[in-house]
């Protein structure tokens, strides 16, 4: 099932702790220490500006995919556990249902997600340098 996140504690300290166990994995090229250090930004500034939607199992969070503006995919994460079973698919499907167009950044060493991002439908319009870490990142785009 796919719900709205509840603005609450519980709710965002468990897809912080997804957030951070998964980012770290995903990205092994850049160091933890800056994945550690982005925690507290990431929690107090993008989750609570963003629209997040969670994917719920027996009552459990498994991932969560996050939109900024509208049109923009900030996050998509799924428990590390839970990696591979169609969750993140599920997600990404359910924004596409909501929002005619949308785009994200992905870095362009995160292959496995470069490559997840074409399946969905999502095409390379650009390749750009991220300003903080300074690895190549393509900018990324679904219309219907």
């Amino acid at each position: 099932m796919i719900k709205k996140l509840a603005i609450n504690d519980d709710e965002i300290n468990k897809i912080m702790d997804i957030w951070k166990e998964a980012t770290i994995k995903a990205h092994n090229f850049i160091s933890e220490d800056y994945w550690l250090n982005s925690y507290n930004v990431v929690k107090e500034k993008y989750i609570p500006m963003a629209e997040t939607y969670v994917y719920l199992e027996q009552g459990q969070i498994q991932g969560f995919i996050s939109v900024i503006g509208g049109d923009f995919i900030g996050a998509v994460f799924v428990h590390v556990n839970c990696q591979g079973k169609g969750i993140g698919t599920k997600l990404i499907d359910y924004v596409k249902s909501i929002y005619s167009k949308i785009n994200l950044a992905v870095y362009k060493e995160n292959y496995k997600s470069v490559e997840f991002y074409k399946k969905a439908g999502f095409i390379v319009e650009s390749e750009t340098i991220n300003e903080e870490t300074k690895r190549p990142e393509y900018i990324m785009c679904f219309q219907k």
